[in-house]
């Protein structure tokens, strides 16, 4: 009898014992749980915040004052349904109250994620580009104001952008589009494009920064939003 139950009382410290080490191995693993969320806490608030980038703003097509104070940056495809909404709807009204008034500047460069030929219709802009930026903003507008709204139909072929290029009568050399369209001629200029959208991690188009600072879309897709980011800036500009 007394073996029984000296058998049932070291079952019962054994139960203990393991009940204890459960709950000290519970206590520990809360305690680092809230050191770890305390840490990312820590490194959320104090971890340095990315800068600005840069870029130079000289060696792609720009409208607006070379020495504006405040410069937005599109990064585009001319077969992006949103960059045709983002060039007729909003930077249209941007255009005429901040740019044309000499207050900003706006630079455009390629980001070509939508289809075979957005990566063709991006050689010609560069083309066109080389050739007289001021013609290069005529095609970027009629591009964009007379698009193929069917994104899967590969309609921006060779062919296509110089016939196109010369309907709005473009002052450029149409032979020279067509080579350099056909062999080219800036293809590591355009790779380079798409290179920095990839490694800052842009995630559709269009993507546009505002002195360097990349704008979300609730911002950079309303007039009134950024209309007030663009406000905000000159008013920085000015201290």
């Amino acid at each position: 009898m007394e073996k029984a139950q000296r058998k049932k009382e070291l079952r019962i410290k054994k139960q203990l014992e393991q009940q204890k080490k459960r709950r000290n191995m519970r206590i520990l693993v809360w305690a680092s749980s809230a050191v770890f969320v305390a840490l990312i806490a820590v490194l959320v608030i104090f971890w340095p915040k990315p800068g600005p980038l840069t870029f130079d703003y000289t060696k792609s097509p720009s409208i607006g004052p070379a020495d504006a104070k405040v410069k937005l940056m599109e990064f585009g495809d001319f077969k992006c349904p949103t960059c045709a909404y983002f060039s007729q709807d909003i930077m249209s009204k941007i255009k005429t109250e901040y740019i044309d008034t000499g207050k900003i500047s706006l630079n455009y460069q390629n980001w070509t994620i939508i289809a075979q030929d957005s990566y063709t219709a991006a050689l010609a802009g560069l083309s066109i580009y080389h050739q007289s930026n001021e013609e290069f903003w005529k095609f970027y507008d009629a591009m964009f104001k007379n698009q193929n709204p069917n994104e899967k139909e590969l309609w921006a072929t060779p062919e296509f952008l110089v016939n196109f290029a010369k309907q709005q009568g473009l002052k450029i050399d149409y032979d020279k589009l067509k080579k350099d369209i056909e062999e080219g001629t800036y293809k590591d200029e355009l790779d380079a494009q798409n290179a920095f959208a990839r490694k800052h991690n842009f995630t559709g188009t269009p993507t546009v920064l505002l002195n360097g600072v990349k704008l979300d879309n609730q911002t950079a897709l309303a007039y009134d939003n950024l209309k007030a980011a663009i406000d905000k800036a000159l008013q920085e500009s000015e201290k």
